[in-house]
């Protein structure tokens, strides 16, 4: 069995490991117990489909270390992402008689890590965590960095907190199971990597994208390998999204109000970032700042992912309303992260209104499957 990769995000007395490989589930025990020592107590947030998968195996390695272990399951999906869900974890988590030395691990995609982030983050004014991600899209990008929250009906994302995990342990012999749905979101946030900051990473997902569509473990590894990378990087460089790391957000402003229109119930998280992408580009062309050339690349590649859900119903001034509430707004002014090539973005906020809306109307008539 190969040795798992390592990838140090460093931010100094902050800084911890993402350990990428497979069967890092059965050793998760030993793994948090050399980070965190002899923690009184685990608890352990997931899901109930991701905890009937993994739980088992990872609660007797945690036991294994000599943890005891108590389990807190929320909801499947966006719509759980909430200070109802948060409230009620607290409320758990008290009854368990957690203190500031317990720690919480999370278990599942993005949902399960930003809700149990933000959990550890506020409960007792800050415990440790540690993110197990079992998606795509959570192994390459949510659950590293530090970014916690929940969603509100305003926007997404508007209640949160930086609090970086204590450890990242991405077992990629969970995406075996996902969902063809799941991993073509992934496979979207994993294009953004390439369209911000790495071009052969960009055309390596374009060339082997039905292997990675089919969730071949050996063509996956290196492209979350990669992306890691580039994030544990860009934190590194800017933790607090002051400047570098806002590039992360690329499809973001788009895909984040398409998800709060539909009440986060039609897309994935990746879905609506892959249709923001195409947006973003386009809205690059007309700008001036992209060739049509490339914008067209950004969009085969990102359709080329999978089936995506329909948006030609959906309503270009709700869509601009859910964008004007978006954390990224400065002074009512929308950011948008730009691509000017494939591997290089800028970051903007004075593009005119009239022209996100023609960008809006354009992608909403001709993108829906």
């Amino acid at each position: 069995m190969s040795q798992p990769a390592r990838i140090r995000v460093a931010l100094g007395e902050r800084s911890y490991d993402i350990v990428i490989g497979a069967e890092v589930l059965a050793r998760a025990g030993e793994s948090v117990r050399a980070v965190l020592g002899g923690a009184p107590r685990l608890a352990l947030i997931s899901n109930a489909r991701v905890f009937g998968l993994y739980g088992a195996k990872l609660r007797s390695s945690l036991r294994r270390a000599g943890f005891p272990v108590s389990v807190h399951l929320i909801g499947d999906g966006e719509r759980y992402k909430t200070m109802r869900t948060v409230e009620r974890l607290y409320g758990e988590l008290a009854d368990q008689h957690l203190d500031r030395a317990s720690a919480i691990v999370a278990l599942g995609g993005g949902v399960v890590g930003d809700v149990a982030g933000f959990v550890a983050a506020t409960f007792l004014r800050g415990i440790a965590y540690v993110q197990i991600p079992t998606t795509l899209v959570a192994a390459i990008d949510s659950s590293v960095g530090g970014k916690t929250g929940v969603n509100v009906p305003q926007g997404k994302n508007l209640v949160g907190a930086f609090h970086q995990p204590r450890l990242v342990l991405a077992d990629v012999s969970t995406l075996r199971t996902l969902p063809r749905r799941e991993l073509a979101a992934g496979l979207c946030e994993a294009l953004k990597y390439g369209v911000i900051r790495d071009a052969a990473l960009f055309d390596w997902i374009v060339a082997r994208v039905e292997a990675l569509k089919a969730g071949e473990v050996a063509a996956l590894v290196p492209v979350i390998r990669r992306c890691c990378e580039i994030k544990a990087d860009i934190v590194r460089r800017d933790e607090r999204e002051s400047g570098l790391r806002r590039i992360l957000n690329f499809g973001h402003t788009f895909g984040h109000a398409l998800e709060a229109v539909t009440g986060y119930r039609r897309f994935r998280h990746g879905e609506a970032v892959g249709y923001g992408m195409i947006m973003a580009a386009r809205l690059a062309v007309r700008l001036g700042l992209l060739s049509s050339d490339e914008a067209e690349r950004i969009r085969r590649a990102v359709l080329a992912c999978g089936r995506f859900p329909a948006i030609a119903d959906l309503d270009p001034e709700a869509i601009l309303a859910a964008m004007r509430h978006d954390k990224k707004a400065r002074a009512g002014r929308l950011t948008f992260v730009l691509p000017t090539r494939i591997g290089h973005v800028t970051v903007r906020d004075d593009v005119p209104l009239r022209i996100v809306r023609a960008v809006l109307r354009e992608s909403l008539r001709d993108l829906s499957p």
